[in-house]
């Protein structure tokens, strides 16, 4: 059985929300205590305070199935935030964090945030070594702030770094790897993404998300193709509110599977938002918790035949904290 990594670190709750913003502390509370009931660990729970549970079991997943867990994160050189990242919006970030208050009216800092978003990244590209290093065939970074909605001079939509897409340039920079496959199938469009890759063709961006002229942030229409050079290497899926399993899984083999394929990427980086989920109160999708097992097999088996099995997944959104916790269980399983 392929051995999957996992990284996470109770420090990831010292980014600090208001209680009831969507993306709050909970999440992470959440992501450990769901693996932990589903046995596929079996450290100590770092957060035993927390009330909530999953009704998952051990029998949830394959017998046997454990994931393992990788070393704590450290925090990053800056020098990877400008590899996508401007220097005055890194200034702006470390700076408002400092004092606390808002990048923007959804994006709230307080003064840990700045550390645990270079936490964050670098967590994410920790997971990036393991899985290059063969110390792991894939890689699930369960890490906040999220990223894919931070643009190169912009922070948003409770973004401050965009985490995936410095990934991929660390990925190209320090392993030599020439072409990388993002797939962001986050409720939301990975517009921050999108942004820094538009021009380039040797990553291939691929977002599925709820239709725009519905959902945030307002863009990521099947118009946006790229530019330059890098037209034709973004590949924007919008699909109507309501959407299901059935149909979402026929976007991914119509659509996504066809496009990697012809690409042939060498590592694939997921950002795994569960914000589709139909529980999710930010959106009117419709996904089951099955549904995430199986959208990753399916890009697992892209994965095996053109990436030697090489996936980073990266947590993005998910603001029903059952649906969470439930969803990133099978989505860890779909992984195996």
């Amino acid at each position: 059985m392929p051995s999957i990594g996992f990284l996470s670190d109770a420090r990831f709750i010292n980014h600090k929300t208001a209680p009831a913003h969507p993306e709050r502390p909970d999440r992470i509370r959440a992501i450990h205590r769901a693996i932990r009931e589903a046995g596929l660990v079996d450290s100590a729970d770092p957060f035993p305070d927390f009330k909530g549970t999953f009704g998952l079991t051990p029998d949830t997943v394959p017998a046997g199935f454990k994931l393992l867990e990788l070393p704590p994160p450290e925090a990053i050189d800056e020098k990877w935030l400008l590899t996508v990242h401007g220097a005055h919006h890194v200034e702006q970030v470390h700076a408002v964090s400092e004092q606390g208050g808002d990048l923007d009216p959804d994006t709230p800092v307080s003064p840990g945030s700045f550390e645990t978003a270079l936490l964050a990244v670098g967590g994410l590209l920790q997971c990036c070594d393991a899985v290059m290093a063969g110390q792991v065939n894939r890689a699930f970074a369960a890490i906040r702030p999220p990223g894919h909605h931070a643009e190169p001079d912009k922070a948003m939509g409770f973004c401050q770094f965009s985490n995936v897409a410095i990934a991929c340039r660390y990925l190209q920079q320090q392993h030599r790897i020439r072409k990388v496959a993002v797939v962001d199938f986050d409720v939301h469009h990975g517009n921050g993404t999108q942004a820094c890759f538009y021009h380039d063709p040797s990553v291939l961006f691929i977002s599925l998300h709820q239709d725009p002229s519905t959902c945030y942030p307002g863009t990521g229409y099947e118009t946006e193709t790229g530019e330059g050079a890098g037209k034709g290497f973004t590949i924007n899926l919008p699909y109507p509110p309501g959407t299901d399993d059935a149909q979402f899984m026929e976007y991914l083999d119509r659509k996504v599977v066809p496009a990697l394929d012809k690409f042939e990427p060498e590592v694939l980086v997921i950002s795994a938002g569960f914000d589709a989920h139909r529980d999710d109160p930010l959106a009117q999708t419709q996904l089951t918790d099955e549904a995430y097992e199986v959208m990753t097999r399916k890009l697992v088996a892209v994965a095996d035949r053109h990436c030697r099995g090489r996936v980073v997944s990266a947590l993005e959104g998910g603001y029903n904290l059952e649906a969470l916790g439930r969803s990133v269980v099978r989505h860890l399983v779909g992984l195996r």
